[in-house]
């Protein structure tokens, strides 16, 4: 059937500077770009660009540009071109569609509309070149009162897990993204005293030495899961929802589950890896109860075990219940948050913004008076340190990063996550391709990018005049709204810029 579709991106070459090298056509793997031999000539299939510039960025003598089409339709802001090439796609395929990352539509993203306080006079900053300065956090429950004895502390403590600096890598499963990128992700976390996230996929043997820095997710397929898995953790996390997907189940195309995928997952080679929407072992609190104490039974109450939820419209009332089920870790996962395979309905259309899941859950566990039985983590939309400082602000204990990590290696956000082709080696199982992630690199970039964080924080808090990160959890006096309206600034207890 011919498609209606007209080209989203122009590839423009330059033959002045061509030189017909042919790394444009080893690059690309949509096949934009073939090389004729007859003619001596590089043509261009631009119906299969998807703008991931891996063909610009390694010509070597700046030949290509990849641009925007300037074929337009007719402007109609009821029918937006997006709408229009979502019908034709469906009248030609009669499935659903799908796409990969986070939402890209126009939802307000608050962190831009939130700044922070700084000292002046009264209060004398901090130089965090010359004072020391505290990012160290502990994920896990806290208890409302301690004893002492004559030989020390009498009370027995809940597990807890000590982070270098409160920012940790989301959960990536083995499947969605390649063995080079979580073997990246896990030396990385290793190096800057923090946590990576195996997501639902299982781990693979080769990762088993980062147990210390690695968070292992029970989801509704069970994927991976057995004793080994839940030993080696040190944190163990439970899967209900994210945010990219929220109330539907996981989905790993059968194109990306390659035979070392399908071992490690434990399902057939090439078959889609779908889990089920809802945990079939929880249908109330006290069900998810009883998954979160068998999971501290099998572990021996020696790690903390969080639970994951999607922000929907009743988060505040789910955490509760979460905190008196058990569970010693909350983890929100926001509108924005990305995932490998997704109905592109369900992510553009389900679930709230991060920053108004946060405010809420934190105000109901303190009005509760159980905020300290449980962490709090948030995912979906992290962009920089600024939005982490002002997580942190809002109520957040640590926050995770997907998206951002997976840029630092090479990622363009073309959302073609799902089809297995991913030009920069990260979301695919092709081992041609996945040879594209060198973990070496990979892990001296996300330290990089986590090391830059971490002074930036620092430079923040010595601004504010603190010196531990503490101090600043919570303490919603150091936002101020700008944009917002009254409604806006009530749930995210916040006064306006000025007040």
């Amino acid at each position: 059937m011919k498609t209606y579709l007209p080209p989203k991106f122009i590839a423009e070459r330059d033959d002045s500077r061509c030189i017909r090298c042919e790394v444009c056509v080893n690059q690309c793997t949509f096949d934009v770009h073939s090389y004729d031999t007859e003619d001596d000539e590089i043509r261009s299939r631009e119906e299969n660009c998807v703008g991931c510039h891996r063909c610009v960025v390694f010509c070597p003598t700046q030949a290509l540009t990849v641009r925007r089409s300037p074929l337009d339709y007719r402007e109609n802001y009821n029918w937006r071109p997006e709408i229009i090439e979502d019908i034709i796609k469906q009248s030609e395929t009669g499935g659903m569609l799908l796409t990969g990352m986070g939402t890209d539509k126009c939802y307000p993203i608050y962190w831009d509309h939130l700044v922070l306080n700084a000292s002046q006079v009264t209060n004398p900053s901090i130089d965090p070149l010359r004072e020391p300065m505290e990012l160290t956090t502990y994920l896990g429950r806290k208890l409302d009162r301690v004893e002492l004895g004559s030989a020390g502390l009498k009370t027995e403590l809940a597990p807890q897990v000590k982070l270098e600096l409160p920012v940790m890598f989301s959960a990536l499963s083995y499947g969605a993204v390649s063995l080079n990128v979580q073997e990246s992700l896990a030396r990385a976390a290793t190096e800057m005293g923090t946590l990576w996230n195996t997501g639902e996929g299982g781990l693979h043997p080769k990762l088993y030495r980062y147990g210390d820095n690695t968070t292992v997710q029970v989801a509704s397929g069970r994927f991976g899961v057995h004793a080994q898995y839940l030993d080696i953790a040190r944190v163990v996390e439970i899967k209900i929802g994210q945010g990219a997907k929220p109330g539907i189940g996981g989905h790993l195309p059968g194109e990306k589950v390659s035979v070392e995928v399908a071992r490690i997952r434990m399902i057939p080679r090439g078959t889609d890896a779908l889990s089920p929407a809802p945990q079939h072992d929880i249908y109330s609190i006290e069900d998810l109860a009883q998954l979160v104490y068998a999971l501290k039974e099998a572990t021996d109450y020696a790690k903390p075990v969080g639970v994951k939820i999607a922000a929907v419209h009743n988060s505040a009332a789910i955490a509760s219940g979460m905190v008196r089920a058990g569970a010693d870790i909350i983890v929100l996962d926001g509108l924005r948050g990305a995932t490998g395979a997704t109905p592109k309905i369900i992510r553009d259309n389900v679930g709230i913004p991060i920053e108004l899941a946060l405010a809420s859950v934190d105000d109901r566990l303190r009005q509760e008076g159980i905020r300290n039985q449980a962490s709090i983590v948030i995912a979906g939309g992290i962009r920089n340190s600024g939005d982490v400082a002002k997580a942190i602000a809002l109520g957040a204990d640590a926050v995770y990063i997907g998206t951002a990590a997976l840029v630092a290696l090479g990622c363009t956000i073309c959302q073609q996550c799902h089809t297995g082709k991913c030009a920069w080696g990260i979301c695919t199982s092709d081992l041609r391709l996945t040879k594209r992630v060198n973990p070496d690199i990979g892990a001296r970039r996300l330290s990089n990018l986590l090391r830059g964080w971490s002074l930036e924080l620092k430079d923040i808090l010595g601004g504010m005049g603190i010196n531990a990160l503490e101090s600043l959890r919570g303490n919603r006096l150091h936002l101020r709204g700008v944009g917002l309206t009254d409604t806006e600034l009530e749930i995210l207890g916040v006064r306006m810029a000025g007040r």
